[in-house]
């Protein structure tokens, strides 16, 4: 894995990188298979998978094909979240939702509810999100277990194309003190999302201490160039980036508590 992915590096410019977008035509429904629908707009373009890509998937795609909607008619908001959604001319039942799927508040203030999702993510609304749906109709969460998706879809691809590749599935989070938005990574397979460059010297011989990068959030942002909102392209290819191979998962990205400054 690791040396095709060099000589696949090798055949290009030192550092090129290049992203690859794959537009699907279309929505994605519930039970269809995600890698198939992929495979064809790839085709479609006449883009081929090569040894050592990178696929990255927008979430919500991915929440689509796994059946992760709401019907938002469905949900019965509390007293509070009418008072609060009122107050602010929001929908008590995107906020009603975004409670149940969180597992603490982080921050509510005015009209910005920040919570710490199942998965551990730290994000508005616990990425429940109705843009991009049906009109307003549906709600549609984040995967059950996003490191479990990236890793099925990864091993669809594999048996269909008979090469390894490595897949992110990206979503669009806030982040404090800065304002708009940017992708994360919260599923990975196969490749390391962290690279710790500890105990190695900079071009002025000074020893690195703790200078780890997250390169699959720098990936993911990369990535949303070519991934927008409004863009009709639900996925990319990365290709150039001569990453590690790994199975830790997005977990790894999640710093733990007793590590947090900030809780």
């Amino acid at each position: 894995m690791a040396s095709g992915n060099a000589r696949h590096a090798g055949k290009r410019a030192a550092g090129e990188v290049r992203i690859l977008p794959i537009a699907v035509r279309g929505e994605i429904r519930a039970g269809e298979s995600l890698s198939a629908r992929l495979l064809a707009a790839a085709r479609t373009v006449g883009l081929r998978f090569q040894v050592g890509d990178i696929l990255v998937v927008k979430h919500k795609v991915v929440s689509k094909a796994e059946g992760a909607l709401v019907a938002l008619d469905e949900i019965r908001p509390s007293a509070a979240s009418r008072t609060w959604a009122r107050r602010y001319r929001l929908d008590a039942r995107v906020r009603e939702l975004a409670l149940r799927e969180s597992r603490r508040i982080v921050r509510r203030k005015r009209n910005v509810l920040i919570t710490e999702t199942r998965h551990g993510f730290i994000c508005a609304n616990s990425g429940v999100d109705v843009s991009n749906v049906d009109g307003g109709k549906h709600a549609v969460l984040l995967p059950a277990d996003p490191d479990r998706s990236a890793a099925k879809l990864r091993r669809e691809l594999k048996k269909q194309l008979g090469i390894e590749i490595a897949v992110i599935i990206a979503d669009s989070f806030g982040r404090p003190w800065r304002e708009g938005l940017t992708e994360v990574t919260i599923g990975v397979a196969g490749m390391r999302p962290l690279v710790d460059y500890s105990g190695r010297r900079d071009p002025h011989g000074y020893s690195l201490h703790s200078t780890v990068d997250a390169v699959a959030d720098e990936l993911a942002c990369a990535a949303g160039l070519v991934c927008g909102k409004l863009a009709g392209t639900p996925a990319c290819i990365i290709r150039g980036y001569a990453y590690q191979p790994g199975s830790s998962g997005a977990r790894e990205l999640i710093r733990p508590a007793k590590n947090d400054l900030f809780r």
